[in-house]
């Protein structure tokens, strides 16, 4: 029986998230499946992978092949890069204890570029918020400028009437 390591779609039109699935050749893309060893949601930034690595790399190493995508996402999260450390262990290059060291320092140089595509995404979306907080203060000061100046030519006015007023009585009083 020849297994594949593939995705299986799940989600609503336009939203899809997928399930890694360990599969028969054979099977219907969303059909049976021998077992189930992650997710992939590719509509965050970055893209949230839940994958348990153990059962993944077992499955390599039987001979299940990995489609194109799922290939890329082994890669991401560090299968493929064991699988060839430990045929390298198996064919004598260096031991487990190197292997697992080389394994640790490519992981932690993993982490450390999602964790700053994180801080560059947060950094940058702040400086957005901060921008458009900017931009409304100066709307609103504009605004409450134009409405300052509506409310003193009102009152102006209100004034001049007043004393057009004023004059008209005492104007009346010296005509008689």
């Amino acid at each position: 029986m020849a297994t594949k390591i593939r995705l299986q779609r799940h989600g609503r039109k336009n939203y899809a998230f997928y399930q890694i699935v360990v599969a028969d050749s054979r099977a219907p893309r969303d059909g049976k499946f021998i077992e189930r060893i992650g997710s992939y949601n590719p509509n965050t930034n970055p893209a949230t992978i839940d994958l348990n690595f153990e059962r993944a790399l077992y499955w390599l190493q039987v001979g299940a092949q990995p489609t194109d995508t799922t290939r890329n996402i082994l890669s991401t999260e560090g299968v493929l890069m064991k699988k060839h450390l430990l045929g390298g262990v198996k064919k004598g290059a260096f031991d487990e204890a190197t292997a697992e060291t080389k394994f640790q320092a490519w992981l932690k140089d993993k982490q450390n570029a999602v964790q700053a595509v994180k801080d560059k995404n947060a950094a940058a979306a702040e400086a957005d918020a901060k921008a458009r907080l900017e931009a409304e203060k100066a709307a609103n000061k504009a605004k409450a400028e134009e409405v300052a100046k509506k409310k003193a030519e009102l009152a102006a006015a209100a004034q001049e009437d007043a004393a057009e007023e004023a004059e008209a009585p005492a104007a009346e009083g010296s005509a008689e």
